[in-house]
């Protein structure tokens, strides 16, 4: 029995048991590979590419966030590409929009499909860094065998999903490896930077997506993630990342603007509001030489209502 032949027969065995589709997310994906999308771990093909004009359509539409990306993926690359590793960006049908390939593993990573146009959906190529990250959304590493197809487990692929300064998933960001001897370890190394590159780039594009806002960074326990909200001029979200939306329960799609107050409570003392109105009571006061009836009168109120105002923001007669 070949090797590729004994890995075929695992993922059919492994695909066809519910049980284990139920026990690991890698079973599950080989499950929707061969059962959903009706794909054959043994399957010789190269990967779909598009064609040049669908691909610069695909480019165009992210143009701001491959702007935005494009130095973080040189600096990721600077630290990778001498290790046999590629550096490649998706959108979110899993299509290769911008890569970093050193030419001296060019040739290998064309043999593989590792190249601009080309398609590593799940649909299409089954269980893959790229796809698989792209579909259940979260942070993985797919290493040789793990891949659905028999062809692609020469490869390990380190991913990370990006998301959009909408909360939706707008990219995948992979590493490949052309190492023979690529470990599972020097692949968590790589995971990691993996991961801190993609959260870097989701936060330029955030901060790009609301250049008049003041951007707050909350704390949260996941620090693999950007939690930002975006706040206007007039103290209301406007914006929140992905992390930002699970930890403050705002919910997914557009962001009804919201008091940051009633999101990041009254920590900090009183709302900038009350502060307004605390400085514009005591103004009144000063001028009226802390008579509170004469105060009431230049801001135009009752002199109960000042007294009601008063006591609510903590100053008293004197």
């Amino acid at each position: 029995m070949t090797r590729y032949t004994g890995h075929v027969e695992k993922v059919l065995e492994t695909a066809q048991s519910s049980s284990a589709a139920a026990r690991s997310r890698l079973a599950a994906s080989w499950r929707r590979s061969a059962q959903k999308h009706g794909l054959d771990p043994a399957e010789t093909r190269l990967p779909e590419r598009v064609d040049g004009g669908n691909l610069r359509q695909r480019r165009e539409s992210l143009e701001t966030f491959l702007t935005i990306a494009a130095p973080r993926l040189d600096q990721l690359f600077t630290l990778v590409g001498q290790s046999g590793c590629a550096v490649l960006l998706t959108d979110t049908d899993g299509v290769i929009l911008d890569q970093r390939i050193a030419d001296s593993d060019a040739k290998t990573f064309e043999s593989w499909g590792l190249v601009a146009g080309s398609d590593w959906s799940e649909a299409r190529e089954g269980t893959n860094g790229i796809g698989t990250c792209l579909t259940e959304q979260r942070r993985l590493i797919i290493h040789r065998d793990e891949h659905f197809y028999a062809r692609n487990t020469a490869m390990s692929c380190i991913d990370a999903p990006i998301f959009g300064s909408n909360g939706e998933i707008v990219a995948a960001l992979d590493i490949s490896s052309a190492r023979a001897d690529q470990t599972e370890g020097f692949n968590r190394l790589i995971g990691a930077q993996v991961t801190q590159t993609a959260r870097a780039i989701e936060e330029a594009n955030f901060r790009a997506a609301f250049p008049e806002a003041r951007i707050v960074v909350a704390d949260c326990d996941d620090t693999e993630s950007a939690t930002l909200l975006a706040i206007d001029t007039h103290d209301l979200v406007i914006g929140a990342t992905r992390e930002a939306r699970r930890v403050f329960d705002l919910g997914t799609g557009p962001l009804a603007p919201r008091p940051a107050v009633d999101i990041l409570g009254r920590d900090d003392g009183p709302t900038g509001f009350e502060k307004a109105e605390k400085a514009a009571v005591v103004r009144a006061l000063t001028r009226a030489g802390g008579n509170v009836s004469q105060a009431a009168r230049q801001l135009g109120i009752a002199r109960a209502t000042l007294y009601r105002r008063m006591k609510r923001l903590g100053l008293d007669e004197s």
